[in-house]
């Protein structure tokens, strides 16, 4: 039977995180600049020490189960969206994005992908619902995905990204500068898009499909929606503060790829056994449960989740030290002079790599 919470504790954790969201956009838009490292580390602890929290107040007035489907769904879910990160790292970089107006560009992307999780968790659930053998199918494609992440190339996304280009620039008129904050401006009289009109699509076609691979992953933790969106919410908060903080060190956690497509293998695998212990197809043993498929708990899900992503990270410093290169050099070595506000978005055919093919 499916764990309940109480009725005042999900609304209220609604409430107070939306409250949060918003004062945090409203930051965003009023003072827009560029956080500076020790600002994007107390945010980022704040937000993390705030899940911590959420976390303690769910095993009060829940039980230990509720607190560890939250946990191993929350770090499932900041695995995943760091994964994302690193595609926000690169659209910024490929389309030239002033970094005075990175916070308001970030914050956009975040609330469309809550926006699309919001949408899937509604969808999941419903098909959780209906038809217990959607395990089947949500294990099949995390296995999938999880393969796809640690073994494509993903040489062909360029192509990909820069038709998506040619296609807007042939059917919209795009300028080609930014001007502040602005999705339109004039330019010799004419009305046009700026270039953030494709900064904007291209971050929500990213939303898109990291939405395609999260959901199923955390539905694979625990299948309260309330959990799943809390997890998803706790996730995304914090994000934009994370980029500045990380910055390019992102793209030399040369192993994290791998720990992220192992935590993706593990939960698909745990999907399918979940799914053979509901099993309600006829042309599997006869349409009835088998027995002998193993119960994953969800303290072994989080603590597969931990060990995967410290072992990615740990090897990838190992490597990056290695090499002779320092943390803080990763972090804002490879850096370009920053474009001004009215500086030309750079939306050549000018490579770009990426760590999901799909991704932009």
């Amino acid at each position: 039977m499916e764990l309940a919470l109480p009725a005042w504790f999900e609304i209220g954790s609604f409430v107070v995180l939306l409250l949060i969201l918003a004062f945090d956009l409203l930051i965003v838009f009023k003072r827009p600049h560029i956080p500076s490292p020790k600002e994007s580390t107390l945010w980022v602890s704040f937000y993390v020490a705030l899940a911590l929290l959420f976390a303690l107040l769910m095993l009060t007035i829940g039980d230990a189960e509720h607190a560890g489907q939250f946990l191993a769904g929350w770090l499932t879910e900041y695995s995943l969206s760091i994964d994302n990160l690193f595609v926000f790292v690169l659209i910024m970089s490929r389309f030239a994005v002033p970094k005075k107006y990175q916070q308001e560009v970030l914050m956009v992307g975040i609330i469309i992908a809550l926006v699309l999780r919001g949408i899937f968790i509604v969808l999941g659930a419903q098909l959780i619902a209906s038809f217990s053998w959607i395990f089947y199918i949500f294990g099949a494609f995390l296995l999938y995905t999880a393969i796809h992440q640690a073994f494509s190339k993903h040489d062909d996304t360029d192509d990909n990204e820069n038709r998506m280009v040619g296609f807007m620039r042939k059917h919209l008129k795009i300028s080609d500068q930014y001007e502040g904050f602005k999705l339109r401006t004039l330019v010799d009289g004419n009305k046009m898009f700026t270039p953030l009109i494709i900064v904007f699509i291209a971050l929500g076609t990213t939303d898109l499909l990291f939405a395609l691979d999260s959901i199923p992953a955390i539905f694979g933790i625990t299948q309260s929606p309330f959990i799943v969106f809390a997890a998803n919410v706790f996730a995304l908060m914090g994000l934009r503060q994370l980029y500045f903080l990380l910055g390019h060190l992102l793209d030399k956690l040369e192993y994290l790829k791998y720990g992220i497509a192992f935590i993706l293998g593990f939960i698909g695998v745990k999907l399918v056994f979940h799914a053979m212990h509901e099993n309600e197809l006829p042309f599997i043993n006869g349409g009835h449960p088998i027995e002998w498929a193993p119960e994953i708990s969800t303290w072994t899900s989080l603590a597969v989740i931990i060990l995967s992503m410290a072992v990615a990270t740990i090897a990838s410093l190992v490597k990056l030290k290695r090499s002779g290169t320092s943390v803080s050099e990763a972090m804002h070595g490879d850096d370009e002079e920053e474009p001004d506000d009215s500086g030309t978005a750079e939306t050549t055919d000018r490579p770009a790599k990426t760590t999901r093919e799909d991704a932009g």
